[in-house]
């Protein structure tokens, strides 16, 4: 049912036979790999990108990290616009395309970049690719998938996307060494699967026929139109910004491998540890979302997340910060997919564009306060001190969804 009019959901099926009841729609699949190569893609150059900055062009580490913040606040900003013409066109895949597109011709200017300039705008044209398809992708996600089956629908697309965020670096690190630290090599390798992940969404994601009656949106960033969102879709946004500021940048994990005297050449292992937990555990919570009690499965995310604040507060060694970062990972693959097919479920379908990019948004917002938060407490305590605090915003986080879980209303 649609929760905003009594409805039958128009994107419904009309009625699954037993063997096809669980079955993903074939576009779904293709999104996921769409998804995943992509980040192959920009991972390879990502995780070799502020070294070669640096080592190479004889850039800064400030300008490093104004350039990255400025792309990635780019992206978020991207999102709400991205989102809000899908809506006004009623058309997902052609916005996910250009995205995808430009992302995979801007790949060719790092090897080719003789300077920080070009460098600065390929970064800036990638990250504005990732801003336009992030909303209508998302969307597309839910218009392709049977209500039924959304929570598995985002939680293989994530599966995928982050198989991608991890096979990347280490790909990149195997090539670095097959070349002998060849920067422009690796990169150049790294165009490879951006074009095959265009290629992917060209050819195999069908744009689903639009439903007779839905109503066609004017102005879809509009106060009359936002307020169409409905209650129970800014319940849940509410809550995910709740859960964003109680987990920061996954750059302190990083620094906390490293504040145990961990060599700087195994410190992203780390985050590879953290993404294959992600990537494990994101399908089988989807599944399990489309099964069971939705707010049950977020709250035993944030159990995870409080538990790997205190295991990285307090475990001492090797051994602490890979407990942590293992139970960091799954509360990732507890809560991200899902949180999205939250949005899926209480959004009114003509405006999905719209809602996933209002949530990226205040959802980026939030990790960076939290990440500010999180690096001042950092300096003054210490990271047993960052890591603790991050445990007592997510204790406060799972009595917030508590006491609030009767107003989200979740189909």
């Amino acid at each position: 049912m649609n929760p905003h009019d009594g409805s039958t959901d128009p994107n419904a099926p009309a009625t699954p036979s037993a063997s096809n009841d669980r079955k993903l729609p074939a576009g779904i699949w293709a999104l996921g790999f769409v998804s995943m190569l992509m980040d192959v893609s920009s991972e390879m150059i990502h995780a070799l990108l502020p070294v070669y900055m640096v080592a190479v062009l004889g850039t800064s580490t400030l300008a490093v990290g104004i350039i990255e913040g400025i792309a990635e606040a780019t992206a978020s900003i991207t999102k709400v616009f991205s989102g809000a013409l899908s809506d006004w066109l009623g058309k997902r895949k052609l916005l996910a395309a250009i995205g995808y597109g430009l992302a995979a011709c801007t790949k060719p200017i790092f090897p080719l970049a003789a300077s920080l300039d070009w460098l600065i705008a390929a970064r800036f044209i990638d990250r504005l690719g990732k801003g336009i398809r992030g909303a209508p992708r998302d969307a597309l996600v839910a218009d392709l998938a049977p209500p039924h089956l959304r929570g598995a629908a985002f939680g293989l697309r994530q599966s995928l996307d982050t198989i991608g965020a991890f096979s990347g670096p280490l790909i990149a690190i195997g090539l670095m060494w097959l070349t002998a630290d060849h920067f422009q090599a690796v990169f150049w390798v790294a165009v490879i699967p951006a074009f095959v992940a265009v290629a992917l969404i060209l050819v195999f994601v069908k744009e689903p026929p639009r439903p007779q009656g839905l109503r066609r949106v004017r102005m879809p960033l509009h106060r009359d139109e936002l307020a169409r969102l409905g209650t129970a879709y800014w319940w849940v946004v509410a809550v995910a910004t709740i859960f964003t500021l109680a987990r920061f940048s996954e750059a302190f994990l990083i620094l906390k491998a490293q504040s145990i005297g961990l060599p700087l050449a195994l410190v992203p292992i780390v985050l590879v540890i953290m993404s294959l937990a992600y990537s494990l555990s994101a399908y089988p919570v989807g599944i399990l979302a489309d099964r069971m009690d939705r707010i049950t499965l977020l709250v035993l995310g944030l159990i995870l997340l409080i538990a790997a604040d205190l295991v990285l507060a307090i475990a001492p060694g090797i051994t602490g910060v890979g407990i942590g970062v293992t139970l960091w990972g799954l509360h990732m693959g507890f809560t991200q997919g899902l949180l999205a097919a939250l949005i899926a479920a209480v959004a009114p379908a003509e405006l999905r564009g719209t809602a996933f990019g209002v949530y990226n948004l205040v959802t980026g917002l939030a990790l960076l306060i939290a990440s500010v938060i999180a690096g001042l407490i950092w300096e003054m305590v210490g990271p047993g001190g960052t890591f603790l605090a991050g445990a007592g915003f997510a204790t406060l986080a799972m009595v917030g969804l508590l006491l609030v879980r009767s107003r989200l209303e979740v189909p």
